[in-house]
């Protein structure tokens, strides 16, 4: 793969409603897509990859592909927790420059004014996760599960507190 191919963010958009209560997290996921697609003056028609996280409802990219009328080449519903949308810029640069893609869409959507959520209390998961015996005894909330990250991402590369406050 040759990094000298180039890809550019040419599109943008933040959705307007904050409290999305007459609105399915497909709509907003489709309304995103519209309106970066219009900033960049490109339709659904140009787009041949696409980028979602785990929000997305059903089988995540796929799912919202075929409900966007995407004719797609190549998509990626990697989840890494709150940093999945910066991973997936980076896939989209890649795809594009291994000629898996030409034009990359990627969207985020939610409702979590009008569903609720609740970032500090435990999820349940389940006695399938991985991680069970390690997280469980600290409570896996989003706040906790960065803090080990940042805590592991210290001890193994020497990164100090300052440094991630950057």
């Amino acid at each position: 793969m040759s990094r000298t191919s180039k890809a550019y963010i040419a599109g943008i958009y933040e959705h307007p409603t904050r409290k999305a209560v007459d609105q399915t997290i497909p709509q907003l996921h489709a309304e995103v897509a519209i309106g970066a697609l219009a900033d960049a003056g490109l339709t659904i028609e140009d787009v041949d990859g696409y980028f979602c996280g785990g929000d997305a409802p059903g089988l995540g990219g796929i799912s919202m592909a075929e409900y966007m009328g995407l004719n797609l080449k190549y998509t990626d519903s990697t989840e890494t927790g709150g940093s999945s949308y910066v991973i997936h810029v980076g896939h989209a640069v890649n795809a594009i420059a291994m000629g898996k893609c030409s034009v990359a869409l990627i969207t985020l959507a939610g409702r979590p004014r009008a569903e609720g959520v609740a970032t500090l209390g435990a999820r349940d998961y389940g006695s399938t996760l991985p991680e069970l015996g390690f997280e469980s005894p600290y409570g896996p909330v989003v706040t906790n599960q960065y803090g080990m990250a940042a805590m592991r991402h210290m001890y193994q590369y020497g990164t100090t507190s300052e440094q991630l406050a950057w």
